[in-house]
């Protein structure tokens, strides 16, 4: 007879590291609420002078004229720039800037990229990120960065001169703002679709399990 194959013994959830430590779920709180107040100001403000041909909606804009917006947008940007910066920190502290979001390869992007269109890309294991979902998670981080940098140099142009000159000059320091905050929209639309199709990723960010 042939041995008997002896079942594999998992431990039980509750005694599982979280999916996420607390920290990753505070600080993604307050980025989300950081963000949500920081585009809502931003396009009040942009409204007051736009780049383009087109204003956004007073519906969707906060701080009901071009002075309450900009208290509401440099409020929310002290707030993104700490947290940013306390999540940048403790990930490398702690590692898990390396165990979550490297090794990263063009072929694997394309390889995980071309799996989801098809369907074909698991999330058995919200422990383990793919390729695709690494690009879009360092892509961000240095998106607020550039965020961040660009808005120095709007609001202290002058004391901020040296970072004006490597942006190319005030109104491209603007025009750079406004991309990098229409990749973070694209980056939360399309998050949120990820959360939609996948619920179980919001339970983990919410409870850690």
């Amino acid at each position: 007879m042939s041995p008997t194959a002896t079942p594999a013994i998992h431990p039980p959830a509750s005694r599982l590291p979280p999916v996420h430590p607390a920290w990753v779920r505070m600080s993604h709180a307050l980025n989300a609420l950081a963000v949500l107040v920081m585009v809502a100001s931003g396009w009040r403000i942009y409204n007051a002078s736009p780049l383009f041909g087109f204003t956004f909606p007073e519906a969707v804009t906060l701080g009901g004229w071009l002075a309450g917006a900009l208290q509401w947008h440099f409020a929310a940007m002290w707030l993104l720039a700490g947290n940013g910066a306390a999540y940048l920190a403790l990930n490398l502290a702690t590692g898990r800037l390396f165990r979550r979001f490297l090794p990263l390869s063009p072929r694997g992007v394309l390889r995980d990229l071309a799996a989801a269109l098809r369907g074909r890309l698991g999330h058995d294991d919200p422990r383990r990120y793919n390729q695709v979902q690494r690009l879009a998670y360092l892509f961000v981080m240095v998106d607020v960065a550039l965020l961040v940098v660009s808005g120095l140099v709007l609001w202290k142009s002058v004391q901020f001169g040296m970072l004006r000159e490597l942006m190319g000059g005030y109104e491209m320091a603007r025009r750079v703002h406004f991309a990098a905050m229409a990749a973070l929209v694209g980056f939360v639309v399309v998050h949120l679709a990820m959360v939609a199709l996948v619920p179980r990723t919001l339970r983990a960010m919410v409870l850690g399990r």
